[in-house]
């Protein structure tokens, strides 16, 4: 089940600061260790402190956000053997999706596929945030085109996990790596060979795991009002 709205759903104010803190969360405004406190995520969503709370509560559930007694929540800081936990997880389960995908992928579904691999390269020199969500929903439109729901569903929160492991120990590379690697999985797609499409897969989350390695995260001061600002509209 996808984490976006279906274009039919009318999303409720609590709906609205979910989306608004998970897209944050995905597109590495908030970084792992930054407080949220309700009183700022109400102030700028215009909503209650019992919203706030259902909300962080949400994504405490998806291990996006950690809520501690008597300190609050934060942004969740997953652990380097906890990463490589997540990243093995995934990589299960992307294998099971090109199973599915390569027996019954059409030509429409590839066509949606290149389309979006197109957006993730003009994100990629024009806007930095969206380029990060993009790769990620790379891998849940394949998820959804399976169509397997468990399945779908199971990917899109083993992803968003793993943007904070790669806010937290990623070092830098060219979004041109990732945007190459989508398009060796659609040209082994393209020729409905299963085998082919887990090997290119495999070798894409090995790369991603690979440009990740413990670095040190600054202490410095974050305006979590400024940057809730541009999610909140």
């Amino acid at each position: 089940m996808s984490h976006r709205l279906s274009k039919t759903a009318a999303p409720t104010r609590s709906d609205a600061v979910y989306f608004g803190l998970r897209r944050a969360i995905i597109e590495q405004a908030l970084l792992p260790g930054d407080k949220l406190t309700e009183d700022v995520i109400g102030e700028r969503f215009g909503v209650s402190r019992t919203i706030v709370r259902s909300v962080l509560a949400r994504l405490n559930a998806e291990g996006l956000v950690d809520l501690q007694p008597n300190k609050g929540a934060a942004i969740a800081q997953p652990s380097l053997a906890e990463a490589y936990d997540i990243f093995e997880a995934r990589m299960c389960l992307e294998r099971q999706v090109l199973a599915r995908l390569a027996e019954k992928v059409t030509d429409q579904d590839l066509q949606l596929l290149e389309q979006h691999v197109g957006l993730e390269a003009k994100a990629g020199h024009q806007d930095s945030a969206a380029s990060i969500r993009l790769a990620g929903e790379f891998h849940i439109l394949l998820a959804e085109l399976s169509g397997n729901k468990v399945l779908a569903r199971y990917v899109d929160e083993v992803v968003s996990r793993c943007s904070l492991i790669l806010a937290m120990y990623s070092r830098p590379h060219s979004a041109d790596c990732s945007i190459n690697e989508h398009h060796q999985i659609i040209d082994a797609l393209r020729t409905r060979d299963a085998a082919r499409a887990i090997n290119a897969m495999d070798h894409h989350l090995q790369a991603v795991t690979e440009r990740a390695l413990l670095s040190s995260n600054s202490d410095k001061q974050r305006d979590i009002r400024s940057i809730l600002d541009r999610y909140a509209s």
